[in-house]
């Protein structure tokens, strides 16, 4: 049996020693990973229209297609978060600036989004001017565990498939409560696990979805939940939305299944890299955390006192 212990890297099918160079050399394989994958989401998975790197949020009584599934997970969790207009948000990695336009376009906010990755925020700027929204957002290259910004200098903090990528969580919820006002809110929407212990087959399929996306590890709720209350958050809130997201994890293997084809003869050829091809492997084993229950997807907000 395998285990997923809190705080390490299970990347590249070992455990790694976590220290300051190791915590840099992970910040650099996401951008990496984000980097040289670029065109691969644009092309798969998401459009210039939603730019979103994230699942999508498919709602039972309507009939949504990728694209309106993408956006509507924005909708869901600007409402789980009872985001206003006049809300300053915190998009706390924001990719290529998908949610924090939208945000801004839809709603008017003005939108603080920040990535470790200087390509991501460069295009993210790119987006937003051809969105016409390039005054109401800033994105800028940050580590959300350690930011630039004064204490209390947001209304909300917004993570949409973010948090899982920080080495230790509890780094990454102290910084979001330090930077956000009292009343200020955090939203969260990740995976989380459902159990901590593997077998071989079902570890494979973890180890090539923690490599793929270059995240470290998972959480469980309970942890989670514990540590927004050491962190001194209240009114935690849980909502799972695993059935809503199923749709999209099931899109993205049958999209993973067409091109296979195409994968293989460019990576014979030697023109994917090994970002890139990881990536492409997640495709087909993400659906297993969800089919086989290793894994719940979730909302969880929390506001500062």
């Amino acid at each position: 049996m395998y285990t997923i212990e809190p705080n390490q890297d299970y990347r590249d099918q070992s455990q790694r020693q976590i220290d300051q160079s190791a915590t840099a050399a992970l910040k650099a394989d996401a951008a990496t990973h984000y980097d040289e994958c670029y065109n691969d989401y644009l092309f798969a998975w998401c459009n210039r229209d939603n730019l979103a790197l994230h699942y999508g949020y498919w709602a039972d009584d309507k009939p949504y297609n990728q694209h309106q599934a993408l956006l509507n997970k924005n909708q869901v969790l600007y409402a789980a978060a009872g985001i206003q207009t006049c809300d300053r948000v915190l998009d706390a990695g924001c990719g290529i600036g998908g949610s924090s336009i939208w945000m801004a376009k839809q709603h008017g906010n003005q939108v603080t989004g920040i990535t470790i990755s200087a390509k991501q925020a460069a295009y993210a700027r790119q987006h937003a001017q051809r969105h016409g929204v390039a005054a109401l957002v800033d994105f800028q290259v940050s580590d959300f565990c350690a930011t630039p910004f004064p204490d209390q200098s947001f209304d909300v903090v917004w993570a949409l498939e973010s948090s899982c990528h920080a080495l230790n969580k509890a780094d990454f919820l102290a910084e979001a409560y330090r930077v956000l006002r009292p009343g200020g809110r955090l939203v969260v929407c990740d995976g989380f696990l459902l159990q901590r212990r593997f077998n071989e087959s079902q570890w494979q399929a973890v180890l090539t979805c923690l490599n793929g996306w270059a995240v470290p590890n998972l959480c469980e709720r309970d942890e989670f939940s514990r540590l927004l209350t050491q962190q001194n958050f209240q009114a935690i809130a849980w909502q799972d939305i695993t059935a809503q997201t199923l749709p999209s994890a099931d899109y993205m293997y049958k999209v993973a299944k067409r091109l296979e084809p195409v994968q293989r003869l460019s990576q014979w050829l030697g023109l994917r890299t090994k970002a890139q091809t990881a990536n492409y492997l997640v495709g087909q084993a993400q659906r297993r955390l969800f089919t086989e229950k290793l894994t719940e997807y979730c909302i969880v907000t929390a506001q500062k006192i």
